[in-house]
């Protein structure tokens, strides 16, 4: 049996729902699991762009996500929705509604940390200079990420007929393609740079899909990573400490 932890904050993004890719029975099961004082949905939790392709691949198990969600809400968790790209038809709204019952709608968040530091919580969209320089780059992007995550599963099938564990093929592929394109845009730079520029100690991000810690010259910057390949969460324990939680397995 598996104990339910508590933590201050628990930060995810990237879950696009409403894809086939999505890894929600995971994300349900995580979310039963482990619950916090604050829970920050950092972008991309909805992926109104397969909604527009008429691909969309909604399950039960989507759904359970979001009752989930609301679940903790209910249960006096405070849920922070930071709009991402995938779900930016939320934007136009966040002038007129900060929030939606119980969830709080906005583009960016400042969070203040058990630490006592400031930072700034954003998707990480808006200084991802693919996604604002050339839109049809990003565009032609999402079609191959899609093509390479089909790929993965029935590679990774193979892998396990022959007795082995999950191997991410897309993940392998991204993380060599993203160190050029970061150089190019340089997406971390560009988010901490702004942040500090801002007054913020530290950023709080997904978008790439890639969760990390580490510090940017004097910046703490902290990516909760995706729930479509790596599944992971960023988590803030009561006392202070920083924390890349991987979910992969489903826990009883």
């Amino acid at each position: 049996m598996t104990n339910t932890k508590t933590y201050k904050s628990i930060f995810i993004s990237d879950v696009h729902l409403g894809t086939k890719d999505c890894k929600a029975e995971l994300l349900n099961n995580f979310l039963k699991h482990n619950t916090c004082e604050t829970l920050y949905l950092v972008g991309d939790i909805i992926d109104a762009w397969k909604i527009q392709q008429n691909r969309l691949k909604w399950k039960q198990s989507h759904t359970n996500v979001v009752r989930r969600i609301l679940g903790h809400s209910k249960r006096d968790t405070d849920v922070i929705y930071v709009a991402g790209n995938h779900d930016e038809f939320l934007r136009p709204m966040i002038p007129y509604a900060a929030s939606f019952g119980r969830v709080r709608l906005c583009n960016t968040f400042t969070h203040i940390g058990v630490d006592g530091k400031r930072y700034m919580v954003v998707h990480g969209d808006l200084f991802d200079g693919i996604t604002r320089i050339a839109p049809w780059i990003s565009f032609l992007g999402d079609r191959a990420y899609d093509f390479v995550l089909s790929l993965n599963s029935r590679f990774n099938w193979i892998r396990h007929r022959l007795g082995f564990g999950y191997w991410s093929l897309s993940k392998f592929l991204k993380h060599r393609v993203k160190r050029a394109v970061d150089f190019m845009f340089k997406f971390e730079e560009n988010v901490t740079n702004y942040a500090k520029r801002k007054g913020y100690d530290g950023v709080i991000c997904g978008h790439i899909h890639n969760a990390e810690i580490k510090m940017i010259g004097d910046m703490i910057y902290m990516n909760d990573g995706d729930w479509v390949e790596s599944c992971t969460a960023l988590v803030e324990h009561f006392d202070g400490r920083w924390e890349i939680i991987t979910w992969q397995n489903l826990h009883v």
